[in-house]
């Protein structure tokens, strides 16, 4: 009998060979993705992170995962220029088009004037919020 077991911490070594197998079946389904991570750091006058953009590019996409403007850097534009960074980047690569998604009503609007409209929705998520996938052609 096949044993399953929950774990609240895996290894890395655990995730890692789930994601080898996850590669494998989908290279020999639809190809490689060739998928290349792309990040877009925004430094305080320190020079310390204090945001920023992560994401990966794969099947000719652009997965925007994190996006996080400083408090005391919003209102200038920045996402948006982080945006369009990344998207720039993503075109290089070939990638036809982006995705996002967001539970954050401010930042709903911000990937609307963006470009980006909605595709999907999950209600709820988190309770009392509505999370919207948002894409956009590039």
């Amino acid at each position: 009998m096949t044993e399953l077991e929950i774990i609240e911490q895996p290894s890395p070594e655990d995730l890692a060979a789930i994601g080898r197998r996850l590669a494998a079946f989908n290279e020999g389904d639809v190809g490689p993705a060739e998928r290349r991570a792309i990040s877009v750091i925004v430094r305080d006058r320190a020079g310390k992170v204090a945001g920023g953009l992560s994401g990966y590019t794969a099947w000719g996409w652009l997965y925007v995962q994190w996006l996080v403007v400083p408090e005391d850097m919003r209102g200038q534009g920045l996402a948006s220029r982080m945006l369009q960074a990344a998207e720039t980047e993503a075109r290089a690569r070939g990638c036809h088009a982006a995705w996002i998604d967001t539970f954050n009503p401010a930042a709903l609007r911000v990937y609307q004037r963006q470009g980006y409209s909605a595709f999907g929705e999950l209600a709820d998520f988190p309770v009392g919020r509505t999370r919207t996938f948002l894409q956009k052609r590039l």
